[in-house]
């Protein structure tokens, strides 16, 4: 087992004046205690978690399933010696609970809004009346097929509308949908197909030689449903079935059902997995419905909002948008490729609101070029994930018409589940001040029931301002990882959910995060957060994106070492230039040793793989 490195008390940036926390037998300020890195590998001590859980919900008792529905447990009515009269007599019944999902969403959208138009793919348009429709044709096809509760229906789609008929018609059947990363290659596919034991792969034809090559690698081939995109038509060679023809042999009044249970599966996502195999994320029926409400409250989304698809499906399914959007009858302006004038041609052409995705999609804007720019009336909302952007990055995008929702969260947490959620005053603050909240991930989404920094090992709180690791509790957590029970026992140890994110929580409540666990570096026996170092970085001129690592040094034991993707037209600038930089800007401790050049290997959504950097810098020593 390796040796487990800890990570110090010591805070890594400045914070508010520390307030300290009295646990319920603490009279006196504790001393400062190291902050070990989480660990995964055993379950805190029950008497530990038993004695950190303020907020912990009663478990009611376990209903029993009648004819697919959930329905009271027997006896449940008969009151006791003493009981209260609230106790009995008011048992659940079919006309007073209803298990939640987001396929309800739909159905109401298309009853209350049948012409309001649903999707926009090139020309074709499609009318909540007939999204629905196509959505249940799709799962009488499947059902017909056999699929039935828990089978996995796994799709290899772009941001198309037959991604958008999947995350309805599937679990329409009670069946599980495996959205894939289009990025990954043959044998990450094929693991994934057999792990979620996939009956029926829906693939577009761009994707058919990665497809094609996972075909004959897996244990137990599924059937191959080709989708052929009407609007950009693909050269792949076909696989299997024709999507459309497949759709056609369904009904349009099919009779879908409700889940028995609100807890039953709904999708099933996979992590990065930059080490050994990626773990399945469950998802259940009735988180994926909370987030329709989070997610509109989170971003302001109005009614007939019109979202853009920057943020590919197949990541958290789009952070649950495809079903959120439902809630407010809103429409889905698919985008098979993110390119900036595709982007700035559906702002000005249709009106859109809303878009998502990680910083590298705000380049992608900030450096269209003046040809390749649309001018639009509206504001628009962009959400953004994972490191909060620079201020030079966040006036650029106000200027272009462009309003940033910071938020944070995992593939355990159905996509975001924290939001910085903006003070009025703070907009009086200097520059400065402004980008210190903004740096901030921010306070739990509504849909979220507790958001916190503890202890990793004894999971207690901690005083404000020291760093801990962030934790999760609430309906849109995860149900657990697929076949991987060690894993989910570990991840929920001590009843939260361990994000394995460092941060602090300010005085405020708000959380912003220092690291992962595995990014901090150790320098002399101090900390430093890379997070802290990149930001430093991306404030200078030529500096696009900035990622820092730790390199191994004989004196200091780790140093940091910054890869470096520079903006057009800055090739002048050197690694003396951006060491000079760094340590006008932070402690001279924390400033790179060592500065590397070059694109910085990212994954699908945007993130950096800093896991490919760390081998790098082995080969560089």
């Amino acid at each position: 087992m390796a040796k487990k490195r800890k990570v110090t008390g010591k805070k890594s940036a400045p914070s508010a004046p520390k307030r300290q926390k009295k646990s319920p037998r603490a009279k006196a300020k504790k001393p400062a205690r190291a902050v070990k890195k989480p660990a995964r590998k055993t379950a805190a001590p029950k008497a530990a978690a038993k004695k950190t859980r303020p907020h912990a919900l009663p478990h009611p008792r376990k209903p029993t399933r009648t004819k697919g529905r959930t329905m009271p447990t027997p006896g449940a009515s008969r009151l006791k010696l003493g009981s209260s009269p609230y106790d009995g007599g008011l048992d659940r019944n079919p006309a007073n609970f209803q298990p939640l999902s987001p396929l309800t969403h739909l159905s109401r959208a298309a009853a209350t809004y049948p012409e309001t138009i649903a999707v926009i793919h090139g020309k074709a348009r499609l009318t909540y009346a007939q999204f629905y429709s196509r959505c249940r044709k799709l799962a009488s096809a499947l059902a017909k097929r056999g699929i039935k509760k828990n089978d996995t229906v796994a799709v290899m789609l772009s941001n198309t509308p037959a991604m958008l008929e999947a995350h309805y018609g599937v679990p329409m059947t009670g069946g599980v949908l495996n959205t894939l990363n289009t990025r990954l290659d043959a044998a990450a596919i094929a693991y994934m197909l057999d792990h979620g034991a996939a009956k029926i792969l829906i693939t577009d034809r761009e994707f058919s030689s990665t497809v094609k090559d996972a075909l004959t690698l897996v244990k137990k081939p599924p059937l191959v449903i080709d989708y052929d995109d009407p609007e950009f038509p693909q050269s792949g060679a076909k696989l299997g079935e024709d999507y459309e023809s497949f759709v056609a042999e369904g009904d349009a009044d099919y009779n879908w059902q409700m889940p028995g249970d609100e807890w039953d599966a709904i999708s099933l996502n996979y992590t990065s997995g930059t080490t050994g195999n990626p773990k399945g994320v469950v998802y259940h029926h009735r988180g994926a419905a909370l987030m329709g409400y989070g997610n509109v409250l989170a971003a302001n989304v109005q009614r007939h909002a019109v979202l853009l698809w920057t943020l590919p499906m197949f990541h958290c399914n789009g952070w649950c948008f495809p079903w959120s959007l439902s809630v407010v009858a809103g429409t889905h302006v698919c985008l098979r490729w993110v390119r900036a004038p595709a982007i700035y041609d559906a702002i000005a052409e249709h009106g859109v609101t809303h878009l998502c995705g990680a910083p590298i999609v705000m380049s992608t804007l900030l450096n269209a070029s003046e040809e390749e720019r649309k001018s639009f009336p509206q504001r628009v909302t962009f959400l953004v994930a994972a490191a909060p952007p620079p201020e030079a990055v966040l006036a650029a995008m106000d200027t272009a018409g462009f309003e940033v929702v910071h938020v944070y969260g995992l593939t355990e947490t159905y996509g975001p589940a924290v939001v910085n959620e903006w003070h009025a005053e703070w907009s009086a603050l200097d520059s400065a001040g402004r980008a210190a909240k903004k740096a901030r991930q921010g306070v739990r989404y509504h849909a979220l029931e507790d958001l916190t920094v503890l202890d990793p090992e004894t999971m207690e709180p901690l005083p404000v301002g020291d760093m801990g690791e962030v934790m999760f509790r609430g309906n849109i957590v995860m149900k657990g990882y697929l076949q991987n029970e060690a894993s989910t026992r570990q991840a929920f140890a001590g009843g939260w959910f361990h994000s394995g994110d460092l941060g602090v929580l300010h005085e405020d409540g708000y959380v912003q995060l220092k690291d992962r666990s595995k990014d901090i570096i150790i320098s002399g026996g101090e900390n430093i957060s890379s997070i802290e170092v990149e930001n430093a970085l991306t404030k200078h001129p030529a500096v696009m994106f900035a990622a820092v690592v730790a390199k191994p040094d004989e004196k200091w034991g780790e140093t940091p070492c910054a890869f470096i993707e520079k903006k057009r037209g800055h090739d002048h600038v050197s690694e003396a230039d951006i060491i000079a930089f760094a340590l006008e800007n932070l402690a001279r401790y924390k400033a790179p040793r060592h500065v590397v050049f070059g694109d910085l290997p990212k994954t699908s959504t945007g993130k950096v793989q800093k896991f490919v950097l760390r081998q790098r810098v082995k080969e560089l020593s």
